[in-house]
């Protein structure tokens, strides 16, 4: 019987972490936060609060999904550089590829493995009264790092010449400007990420054990 309270309990949590998932990418302004040349996100936020509270399994579900709402947008919603997000979408002379899904989906499926398993790990290294919160920033940081270094070095490595060519940039330039939106956009991203996923989990984990 306790087997299967649990299981319907997970099915309800991941139900609804998928609505707020998809609510997040599509109501404007909510999840995806246009910047013109790119878009910048908090919708792992819920993929990491997900992974933690439900496993890496979930996590990875809830990411693929976070992946897929991603390749939505970038379809319908294109900016210059949605071909590296999507394969059905082409900017002059620059086409979007298999290479696209694996940039739109592998870093955003990992967000929330990484996420679970920094958390364990955190927990059980640090048995103390902060082990918990130090536990969920971590994984707040953590998956939110995943995401922003592999979708901008798979970005580099996969699209490198095309990319340089949609923002009107010299190759041998594009790292270092790489860099500069891991710095300016993806660390601030993982600190709000840290908080937010410290304070929600604390509170659902509560309420959980409860």
């Amino acid at each position: 019987m306790k087997n299967s309270t649990k299981n319907t309990q997970k099915m309800v949590l991941t139900a609804m972490f998928t609505a707020i998932i998809i609510a997040m990418a599509f109501v404007p302004y909510l999840g995806y936060i246009p910047l013109g040349f790119m878009n910048a996100t908090i919708i792992h936020v819920p993929v990491i609060i997900g992974a933690i509270i439900l496993g890496p399994k979930q996590g990875a579900f809830l990411g693929g999904i976070f992946g897929l709402t991603s390749l939505i947008n970038n379809t319908i919603n294109p900016n210059l550089t949605s071909f590296v997000f999507s394969p059905f979408y082409t900017m002059g002379g620059n086409h979007g590829s298999f290479a696209s899904l694996i940039i739109c989906l592998v870093p955003r499926i990992l967000i929330g493995v990484v996420a679970y398993y920094v958390y364990r790990g955190v927990s059980r290294f640090m048995k103390n009264k902060r082990s918990s919160t130090l536990a969920l920033a971590a994984a707040g940081i953590a998956g939110a790092m995943t995401n922003t270094l592999l979708v901008m070095n798979g970005i580099y490595f996969l699209f490198g010449e095309s990319y340089a060519t949609a923002k009107g940039m010299a190759f041998d330039t594009l790292y270092g400007v790489i860099l500069g939106v891991i710095g300016t956009q993806g660390v601030p991203e993982a600190i709000v990420a840290g908080v937010l996923v410290t304070a929600i989990c604390k509170a659902m984990l509560k309420v959980m054990k409860n």
